[in-house]
């Protein structure tokens, strides 16, 4: 194997330990749901999703799903951190 190949290797190992050297613009992904499939985006700094409840709450389980998995990923303003506000209302002091 060409050095020059191993180097290119070696430097996509890296760079795939560090995700916050990444950040989505936009994306478009395929959604499979419990009852059918959504088409779940996030453009133009705005998240969209094909299911009913993201056409009436601006949000859904499938863009805060997205969010969680590429949390270091996107940029501020695609983090409602919705989750994690949830998660601090469940705790048993609240």
């Amino acid at each position: 194997m060409q050095s020059s190949l191993i180097g290119k290797i070696e430097k996509a190992q890296r760079y795939a330990q560090e995700p916050d050297r990444i950040t989505f613009n936009d994306f478009t992904v395929k959604f499979r749901g419990t009852n059918e499939d959504h088409t779940t985006c996030y453009k133009n700094d705005k998240w969209s999703c094909t299911c009913d409840f993201f056409t009436n709450w601006g949000m859904c389980a499938h863009t805060m799903a997205m969010e969680k998995v590429l949390e270091p990923m996107l940029p501020v303003e695609a983090r409602t951190n919705f989750i994690a506000a949830c998660a601090s209302c469940m705790t048993p002091e609240h």
